[in-house]
């Protein structure tokens, strides 16, 4: 669990990637689950976004994103979504106590 001081740092970090993945009208599946898995392992933070196309509702992708990854929600504002998940082969950011 991220503390309030934690998610303010990633939001800050978050703040000028681009998003790597969106999710359209056809939704989550397993295999996007799968992809942001890998890709999570690798970057530690990364953005979704999901597009106006798309009718469901952002906070709750990013909740089941975040449960079916096994990675922390940071933020979700307006369409995107930022998760984080501490890597264990790739380790770049350091979180503040």
């Amino acid at each position: 669990m991220l503390t309030g001081k934690q998610k303010r740092y990633l939001r800050s970090m978050a703040h000028h990637l681009t998003p790597i993945f969106q999710i359209g009208k056809g939704g989550m599946n397993d295999q996007l689950v799968r992809h942001i898995e890998e890709a999570i392992e690798v970057r530690e933070l990364i953005k979704v976004n999901v597009l106006n196309n798309s009718s469901e509702d952002p906070r709750e992708v990013g909740a089941e994103l975040a449960a079916g990854a096994g990675c922390e929600l940071v933020q979700v504002i307006g369409k995107t979504i930022v998760l984080y998940k501490e890597s264990r082969d790739h380790k770049t950011i350091e979180l503040p106590r």
